[in-house]
């Protein structure tokens, strides 16, 4: 065993915190730290994680206060004075301890009109899709989004309206919205300009920044804002 320690505090859904001294391993991250706690010292505490190479985005939670991948961030980069914090993702309800609820969030990709519109039969020939044009690079720029859900977790839009359908969703719907495939245009502008929509976005770029896989959802929001306008003062002609 090491020698070196390290004091973990963990939020657990009672309302507390509990502490625990960890011992401190070459090369080991935040999930290895959570998994020693719950294998070596509490067998009740709760948390997610799948893949554990930082491809899948389950591992999600708080990291004194800023929402990581645990799997892929090495607690040497998050201590504190040899402390670390770790608490579930802000802003979904707590199932228990580390673990949240991803219903509200998958619900509001189904709000956003973040789902595939379709138009064609399997016996119409396949649309044509220009992967040179401006919308598909528009398209392609999001389509790296594993729902991990660190960028609603970071923003604080969603955190002060629960109503706001947060950058995932919004910026999925960006991605149909040039998809030369998808036939849903005026549903997800529809959608996506409501009360809840990305008119709500104050451009603060927590998404953005926070993002483990280098996506911008602020920019997708931006161009939903722009497309939005446009339709309005399209139809109010």
């Amino acid at each position: 065993m090491p020698d070196d320690r390290i004091k973990v505090t963990v939020a657990r859904s009672s309302g507390g915190q509990s502490v625990f001294d960890v011992p401190a391993y070459e090369n080991q991250t935040v999930l290895d730290v959570v998994s020693w706690v719950q294998q070596n010292a509490d067998p009740t505490l709760s948390y997610r994680f799948a893949c554990r190479v930082g491809m899948c985005g389950s591992c999600a939670m708080m990291v004194n206060g800023v929402p990581r991948w645990t799997c892929r961030t090495h607690i040497s980069k998050v201590l504190d004075k040899g402390a670390v914090t770790i608490e579930p993702l802000r802003n979904l309800p707590v199932v228990k301890d580390l673990v949240v609820d991803m219903d509200p969030f998958f619900d509001k990709w189904i709000g956003a009109e973040g789902v595939h519109h379709g138009g064609l039969t399997r016996h119409d020939p396949i649309a044509p899709v220009d992967e040179g044009s401006a919308a598909r690079v528009e398209a392609n720029a999001g389509i790296e989004c594993i729902n991990c859900s660190v960028c609603y977790a970071a923003c604080d839009t969603v955190a002060g309206n629960p109503d706001y359908l947060g950058p995932a969703a919004l910026q999925r719907a960006w991605t149909l919205l040039n998809d030369a495939k998808d036939e849903g245009r005026v549903a997800i502008l529809d959608a996506v300009s409501g009360s809840g929509g990305c008119h709500n976005c104050h451009s603060m770029g927590s998404c953005t920044t926070y993002c483990p896989n280098e996506l911008d959802p602020m920019s997708a929001i931006a161009g939903l804002k722009r497309e939005t306008a446009k339709s309005f003062f399209r139809r109010g002609r």
